[in-house]
């Protein structure tokens, strides 16, 4: 039983690699983020460092999301004639 329910559980503590494709990018560009702070610092389990998936959930909440221009419409750069 509880072989199966540990099956089932998703772990909350990700090595780098796995915290890097968690939140959609190559482990160097996570290095880069967790050095500028928009990616949070490991912890220790023991020695190994890893990254709890609920800090990188706020995290990735706070990242920044394109410019969006609403006034503009794709349809207004469309010149072709009827």
């Amino acid at each position: 039983m509880q072989l199966r329910t540990a099956r089932l559980l998703a772990p909350r503590g990700l090595p780098r690699t796995d915290a890097a494709f968690y939140i959609g990018c190559s482990p160097r560009m996570f290095d880069g983020m967790v050095k500028n702070g928009d990616m949070p610092s490991p912890r220790l389990i023991g020695k190994k460092k890893v990254w709890d998936r609920e800090e990188l959930d706020e995290f990735f909440a706070d990242l920044p999301r394109p410019q969006t221009n609403h006034d503009k419409n794709d349809w207004d750069d469309d010149e072709s004639e009827d």
